[in-house]
């Protein structure tokens, strides 16, 4: 790192220090505790000119010296002759955790603000401290209870949390939230998406109750390519600190205590004589147990290694191929998010039928229910944020939002023995800029986390028939991955076997996107656009052209199926949906299905 970038990068961290701070605190294993969901129906109110949020002046009701006038205050009419322009109430449900957009036709392509209103009873304890947490808001989510205001949080795909100890009622207690999924330049994504905006509360919300000292954070995995050493740390929060805490595996018979210093926090170091590695093949999760004197949290958790060595990948000291598929976070039979473990245990369902044994969740944070499912049903994971394509590079806002939402990423899902490479973005165009913030990206990715791999979804570039993999970017990666669309956006399916990649860097080859649409059952020759016969064909071509890169070990086509984009408005073949699927949106396997499933089945067989 040259020493510009390395000031730009401490210069960021100063700057987010408080920010980190509070997001590193975000609790570990919310399901793990004792929690109230508040899932279910809420009020909602539509406001797209924000008169709940702004007077007319458009200065913010909750900055004003009373704090008082917005939708938060969620006033009731006291007197014949007050006037209130709004009212819960008798406002229509949405439910929650969904998307707006799938729940009626006047949301669909709406962006903007949202106001949802959720009524609930408590009975808090003094004894007890309180946790408000959402998996989700998508995209800027101001967050109320009783008219008191909590605070703001933006990305629309990781969790966030607030201390409501001291702030709950006895009884009845309301909680509103502002959500606003507007696009915009300065934000993490950008204006420029492929993908549909879903507004609204998208995943679970809940109160959750711990103890006043608890068990807030811990890491518990493999030390760094070491099949013989569990490493990590267990993180204490509240007033007494210096308690004793235990961390047991009960079917390895292990089981350590220490007693935590001034901050709260134990490092642990644990010899393995023997231990079943978690795998594909076999997704072994073990019963782990973390105890102090006041809390006890369980997870399941798998053990595993991954690293890179030459062009090889090696999970658990083995070469491995990635069989993979993208996944975008959408039901595409119904229309909108995942909304439960059902929709993502048929998603990779799905991509296990393809003999699959990695998916891309692209090209954002997916649900932590998608990466605990992948743990059980032994698929690796390549886990993303969203900097996607025209990101405003020399922002430093958008530079703390890409890092925080990639800290928040981290830090709830570094258990999962699933997540085998986070990706630090996804076709982002060279310039001087952009490489300062992904390489200063990826260095502040490795601070996190060093087990796992660091990767991007690069570009290639075309001089007559040479693909070159050329970024200053991939010196700091572990993979070479990268996008190409052969058959597709250039060339012609036939025309692939006269292109050959020169590829700068000795390192594995993962290739992240390839691919075409295909409309199901439309039949035609192999060179008729939209037609399964043309999908079919290019799929061949280009897994022949691949075959020839000498260190392939490694793809994720685009996509697994079908999926929903406001790009895509072709009236005959897309009409507002992205057909580069091998399934269909009714399900249906695709003829690039089976070329795609043949060619995994021996890449199976060559890397038993």
């Amino acid at each position: 790192m040259n020493k510009f970038s390395f000031s730009f990068l401490l210069f960021l961290l100063l700057l987010t220090s408080s920010a980190f701070a509070q997001q590193l605190n975000l609790i570990q294993n919310i399901k793990g505790r004792e929690f109230t969901s508040l899932n279910g129906q809420w009020n909602y109110i539509m406001d797209p000119y924000e008169m709940g949020y702004y007077d007319y002046r458009h200065m913010p009701f909750d900055q004003s010296a009373s704090g008082k006038g917005g939708f938060y205050d969620d006033r009731e009419q006291k007197n014949k002759s007050e006037l209130i322009e709004y009212n819960f109430e008798y406002a229509p449900q949405l439910v929650v955790p969904a998307d707006w957009n799938s729940q009626g036709d006047i949301f669909k392509f709406y962006e903007g603000t949202i106001w949802y209103r959720k009524k609930f009873s408590a009975a808090p304890k003094t004894d007890k401290k309180y946790l408000l947490y959402f998996a989700a808001v998508n995209y800027e989510a101001h967050v109320y209870l009783n008219g008191k205001k909590l605070g703001v949080h933006k990305g629309g795909f990781t969790p966030f949390q607030f201390d409501v100890t001291g702030k709950l009622n006895q009884g009845d207690n309301v909680v509103v939230v502002k959500a606003d999924n507007t696009r915009k330049q300065d934000e993490v994504p950008t204006v420029n998406t492929d993908w549909w905006n879903y507004g609204g509360i998208t995943r679970d919300v809940l109160l959750a109750e711990l103890p006043q000292t608890h068990i807030n954070d811990y890491k518990i995995q493999l030390a760094k390519n070491n099949l013989n050493r569990i490493e990590g740390y267990v993180q204490l929060d509240g007033k007494d600190l210096a308690q004793q805490i235990t961390v047991s595996i009960p079917e390895l018979k292990i089981k350590t205590t220490a007693r935590a210093d001034a901050s709260g926090r134990v490092n642990i170091s644990i010899p393995v004589k023997k231990m079943t590695y978690w795998s594909p093949e076999n997704p072994k999760l073990y019963d782990v147990v973390v105890s102090s004197g006041t809390d006890e949290v369980k997870d399941r958790i798998g053990f595993r290694t991954i690293e890179v060595k030459g062009t090889d990948i090696l999970l658990n000291n083995k070469s491995v191929f990635f069989r993979g598929i993208s996944i975008h976070d959408e039901n595409p039979l119904l229309q909108g998010r995942l909304r439960n473990r059902g929709d993502m245990r048929m998603m990779l369902q799905w991509a296990k039928e393809l003999n699959c044994n990695y998916v891309r969740l692209a090209h954002y944070t997916h649900n932590e229910e998608m990466i605990r499912l992948a743990d059980e049903m032994g698929l690796m994971v390549w886990a993303e944020v969203p900097v996607y394509w025209t990101i405003s590079w020399e922002n430093p806002e958008t530079y703390k939002n890409a890092q925080q939402q990639m800290t928040d990423m981290v830090v709830r899902d570094k258990n999962r023995a699933s997540v085998v490479v986070w990706s630090i973005g996804n076709e982002t165009p060279l310039s001087e800029p952009r490489h300062k913030f992904m390489g200063n990206m990826a260095a502040y990715t490795r601070s996190l986390d060093d087990t796992r791999l660091v990767a991007a979804a690069l570009e290639i570039h075309r001089e007559g028939y040479d693909l070159i993999v050329d970024d200053p970017l991939g010196e700091k990666l572990d993979l070479v991955s990268f996008n190409q669309y052969g058959g597709w956006y250039w060339g012609a399916p036939k025309d692939l076997p006269k292109y050959s990649f020169k590829i700068k860097y000795n390192k594995p080859v993962v290739i992240t996107e390839f691919g075409g649409e295909a409309v199901a059952g439309y039949h035609a020759d192999d060179e008729t656009r939209w037609s399964e016969e043309y999908q079919e064909s290019m799929y061949k071509y280009q897994l022949d052209m691949l075959s020839k890169v000498g260190a392939l070990r490694g793809m994720t086509p685009w996509i697994l199926v079908d999926f929903r984009s406001p790009r895509r408005q072709h009236p005959v073949y897309q009409n507002f949906w992205n057909r580069k699927g091998v399934y269909s949106d009714t399900g249906e396997k695709k003829k690039a299905f089976f070329v795609l499933k043949n060619f995994y089945d021996q890449m199976q067989q060559k890397y038993k």
